[in-house]
């Protein structure tokens, strides 16, 4: 018997295809390819997760905020093992379980589902304190947000927290794509920095910088990593 070669797994050379089989009218294209890099750098290298751990206790946690343009974020679940990439044309049609928004429910690996946004911070907040109150102190949360996220008020309280209750489980990824209505001296990170978190700044589509910054320790503090992009066309 000829015995089949498995099939490749898809690499990162993949993702413009994989993202290719995702067509509508609502993709938001730009807030998709934003995140691109980010993710395949976590997914690939950083998050301890897989399709099969998605439910164990000691895995790590993925929460997207920025819930617009989850392409990519289908993308690397796709290439990653997550989801079936059959799945991926059918993005946005009524029966299928690829949503505008990413739904828990219905993805295995999707931590909480988007809609409204500018909460994803204070769930990552929320995770790590019930994680604690579970005496689960390894694994890391993860929270992926938009810049523009960080002019509502319930981030802001949540980054105002984190950093003096010494949340070091917390790792917040924002993506700078200078779509924020409002500045802050000195750069994002340093409005980070003024609440106790670690925080660093990387050009978001340099995997060996973000790799660094992703990893870099940060004993007592939570950690933050601004990810400066230009959007793709």
């Amino acid at each position: 018997m000829t015995k089949t070669a498995p099939a490749p797994v898809p690499g990162h050379q993949d993702l413009t295809r994989l993202l290719g089989l995702m067509t509508g009218d609502e993709k938001h294209g730009p807030a998709a390819t934003s995140t691109l890099d980010a993710l395949w750098v976590l997914y690939g290298r950083v998050l301890r997760v897989s399709p099969e751990t998605v439910d164990a206790p000691e895995r790590d946690r993925f929460l997207l905020s920025k819930g617009h343009g989850p392409m990519a974020y289908y993308a690397v679940l796709a290439a990653k093992g997550f989801l079936a990439e059959e799945l991926l044309p059918g993005f946005g049609s009524y029966d299928s379980p690829l949503g505008h928004h990413p739904d828990r429910t219905l993805l295995p690996g999707v931590e909480i589902g988007s809609g409204s946004l500018g909460h994803g911070l204070p769930l990552a907040v929320g995770t790590v304190l019930g994680l604690r109150a579970r005496r689960l102190t390894d694994p890391r949360v993860w929270v992926l947000i938009g810049d523009a996220e960080l002019d509502e008020g319930s981030n802001h309280e949540a980054l105002a927290y984190a950093g003096p209750a010494g949340l070091e489980q917390l790792h917040t990824l924002v993506i700078d794509n200078a779509s924020a209505t409002y500045g802050w001296p000195g750069g994002i990170a340093s409005r980070f920095e003024a609440a106790g978190w670690s925080a660093e700044t990387v050009d978001g589509r340099d995997h060996e910088a973000m790799y660094a910054a992703f990893t870099a320790p940060h004993p007592g503090r939570p950690r933050a990593v601004v990810a400066r992009v230009e959007p793709k066309a």
